[in-house]
């Protein structure tokens, strides 16, 4: 049989499509609240129970058990993702029936709590997710049912804050974005690290995440400690801000690393200094910088900018002579891996998709409530990720092992 059979046998005549329509005429009529497709969804929901307690009474009767039948109906109204649906459920005079497209007990169909779930991903408040789901599809539900079905994500992110990570990460970025977070009735600006890495099968994920009343290096000490936990044996390069003793506290846990500072961070830090007027212009020179091919053509281009802007803004070229020593490395790697750790610096577009939430959400009641929210929305980019790993990755794993050697092999 060819597709073209498959699929006129699949679509229905349009006598049926008439007697379904019947009198509908606008949107609706057939999409609306009490439209026609949600009659249709709860009637054949209800003949698929019947199919259900038919096979049931049946497998009963070859069993030889006690005598059974049906036995009427009861009301039962479920949350689906389009809508309450008001049921008749079947059952059965042994009271042994228990459906399995409806279980007993059950509320809400699937779909309907990865909708709430989505939403508080995005900084919706539990209220205006109420709202929401009132506004769109008709159902009333209470805080407190969101409270319970976001509730429910934190064995998730128990068990994800648990599992093992791999051996060795050819790249790990972590950096910190602070929250404000309601703490003993008073609202506070906590700092929740974030640990990104790019595995040697180039795909990335989000090692974890940790909140914390401020940012500093001892706290990224046990951050790391708690990564080689979780069997990260080695990390070959990490990149962070310019953060006061974060390269010792780094090298204490894995001393083999190169620790990197962020191009990015160093870029924006020193563009603070300057006027809107010459940021354009400032900008340009610093990229003769950061795209030099050598440390020495980009030293050479750094007093460029200390010659052209030394005298406006002297604290752009002490910056970047302070940090060198952390910045270096990045001339030292091929190209392929450069564009890694600049063009797409994952942990900043990380960041702006967290700041998305968190400017929605405002500040949020717990430091609970702020993992869970922050979490999913990780987790959406996550999907994301998977389907956009990262380019040339071939190429990317060739230089990695010229540059690192047996440390970056794979382990079989």
């Amino acid at each position: 049989m060819n597709d073209g059979e498959l699929k006129k046998q699949s679509e229905f005549s349009a006598e049926v499509l008439d007697a379904l329509i019947g009198d509908a005429k606008t949107a609706e009529d057939l999409f609306g609240r009490d439209g026609l497709l949600k009659r249709l969804s709860a009637q054949m929901i209800e003949r698929m129970l019947g199919a259900e307690l038919k096979h049931h009474l049946k497998v009963e009767d070859v069993a030889e058990q006690a005598p059974n039948r049906k036995n009427g109906t009861s009301k039962k109204t479920v949350t689906t993702d389009t809508g309450a649906l008001a049921l008749q459920i079947p059952r059965d005079r042994n009271a042994t029936f228990a459906p399995v497209l409806v279980p007993k007990h059950l509320r809400r169909l699937p779909g309907f709590d990865e909708k709430i779930l989505a939403l508080y991903s995005r900084g919706l408040s539990t209220r205006d997710i109420c709202d929401m789901m009132t506004d769109f599809y008709g159902v009333e539900i209470s805080p407190d049912l969101v409270s319970e079905v976001t509730e429910a994500v934190r064995d998730e992110i128990s068990a994800w804050q648990q599992r093992p990570l791999a051996s060795c990460y050819a790249v790990v970025w972590i950096d910190a974005i602070h929250l404000k977070i309601r703490d003993e009735g008073v609202v506070q600006t906590k700092a929740m690290y974030v640990a990104v890495g790019l595995n040697l099968d180039g795909n990335k994920e989000v090692l974890g995440l940790w909140i914390e009343a401020t940012e500093g290096a001892k706290f990224w000490q046990r951050v790391l400690s708690e990564l080689q936990g979780r069997a990260l044996g080695d990390i070959l390069i990490l990149c962070c801000d310019g953060l006061k003793g974060l390269p010792q506290a780094v090298s204490a846990v894995y001393p083999r690393t190169t620790v990197q500072s962020c191009v990015v961070h160093q870029i924006r830090y020193s563009l603070s200094f300057a006027s809107w007027r010459d940021r354009k212009q400032l900008a340009a020179a610093l990229r003769a910088v950061y795209a030099a091919p050598t440390e020495a053509a980009a030293l050479e281009a750094l007093d460029h900018v200390a010659t052209q802007w030394g005298k406006r803004y002297p604290m752009i070229h002490e910056s970047w002579r302070r940090n060198w020593e952390t910045l270096r490395p990045y001339f030292e790697l091929p190209l392929e891996l450069r564009r890694i750790m600049y063009t797409t610096n994952q942990i900043e577009s990380l960041n702006a998709c967290i700041r998305r939430t968190v400017r929605a959400k405002g500040h949020y009641p717990s430091d609970d409530a702020a993992l869970k929210s922050v979490f999913l929305t990780l987790r959406n980019l996550e999907k994301k990720w998977g389907i956009r790993p990262v380019k040339d990755w071939k190429l990317v794993y060739t230089q990695l092992n010229i540059q690192f050697g047996t440390r970056a092999q794979r382990q079989t």
